[in-house]
């Protein structure tokens, strides 16, 4: 029996890609990655993310218990709450990460590690870039070193499609999810680290058409996603700096 263990924040605990089923009312592209390889092999899964997680409260809170399963696959993504703080020290922060991804390698895991998505067109998050710039080159890195596989987010320009995207504009949706869940399983897939491409295994529903508003519809619904999603954030933001 093959495991595959899953660590990081709101990105891998499936955020954006809603399913009242589960648990943790998500389902997220790490489960549905799970369910292919539980349908067409002998595995395992553990999702251990939690949205809002750090580099260092992954390492501390997710990394032993996931080193206790004795993973055969893990997948990481951590640091995107991060970069988004700018006194964050990121060569600091990496120096932790990579001590995480060698405890995994001298276990014997394959690894997939994921570069961060390129925030070029959002009005948000693209003052974001060179951080996020600066955190990928670092991921290539520790991959290099420790002969992990990266799942290469900032390249899928895809994922620049809005329709990908939940109404916070900050996760992906179940299109997103179902769309990651694809790209990852072709990365296990032509690496070798499962049997087969079983990439084709996930659903992808189409895309809606591009909704037609007025000029005065789209500042209506700007208006109410800056309310409702943007200000909250600004004041987590805010109050995350004074930690």
């Amino acid at each position: 029996m093959k495991k595959f263990v899953a660590l990081g924040d709101s990105f891998t605990e499936g955020v954006g890609d809603v399913d009242s089923t589960r648990p943790n009312q998500m389902r997220g592209w790490a489960d549905r990655v799970a369910e292919v390889l539980c349908a067409e092999g002998d595995w395992e899964y553990a999702n251990l993310a939690v949205r809002g997680k750090k580099i260092g409260q992954v390492i501390n809170q997710q990394l032993d218990q996931a080193l206790a399963l004795s993973p055969d696959l893990v997948t990481i993504y951590a640091g995107g709450n991060d970069i988004l703080r700018p006194k964050a020290d990121l060569d600091a922060l990496m120096r932790g990460y990579e001590g995480m991804v060698r405890r995994f390698a001298e276990a014997g895991s394959k690894i997939v590690l994921f570069t961060g998505f390129d925030t070029v067109e959002s009005p948000l998050f693209s003052k974001t870039r060179p951080r996020t710039a600066i955190y990928n080159e670092k991921v290539r890195e520790i991959a290099d070193q420790h002969g992990a596989v990266i799942a290469d987010y900032w390249r899928w320009r895809e994922f620049s499609d809005i329709r990908y995207w939940a109404v916070d504009r900050l996760h992906m949706n179940e299109l997103g999810h179902a769309l990651m869940a694809a790209k990852v399983l072709d990365v296990l897939g032509t690496q070798g680290i499962t049997d087969e491409n079983w990439s084709s295994k996930i659903q992808q529903p189409s895309l809606p058409d591009f909704a037609v508003n007025s000029r005065g519809e789209k500042l209506k619904q700007e208006l109410g996603w800056a309310k409702e999603h943007l200000a909250p954030w600004v004041k987590r933001r805010l109050t995350a700096l004074q930690d």
